[in-house]
């Protein structure tokens, strides 16, 4: 497996992440503080949530397919950016779990 695709799968956790936990904030400045601008910034950050989530899914599933996880971990990761803060820890968990797979495929590299 080429590290682009974890790469790519990393970043997008932790994009899918940090806009769910804003949007997290938003929803309680919304409705449970009653901020006037929160509910603008609720519709900003929910819409880039929602299309920068299926580019998540997209980068997900490719790395889980190119893996062949088990359908149950495969929905698991999938899900993961649907509640606040579960990106970042299963992000880190697939990634240690990975390391030593991309650390193999990757060409050894002479030093000088």
């Amino acid at each position: 497996m080429k590290r682009s695709v974890l790469t790519r799968y990393r970043v997008m956790a932790y994009v899918t992440g940090v806009l769910l936990v804003l949007l997290t904030f938003g929803m309680v400045g919304k409705y449970l503080l009653d901020m006037g601008g929160a509910a603008d910034f609720t519709q900003v950050v929910s819409i880039a949530h929602g299309w920068l989530y299926v580019l998540y899914l997209i980068f997900a599933f490719d790395l889980g397919s190119k893996l062949k996880w088990p359908v149950k971990k495969q929905i698991w990761v999938l899900l993961a950016g649907t509640v606040p803060t579960a990106a970042f820890f299963v992000e880190r968990r697939i990634s240690r779990e990975l390391e030593s797979t991309v650390a193999a495929d990757a060409p050894a590299t002479a030093e000088a």
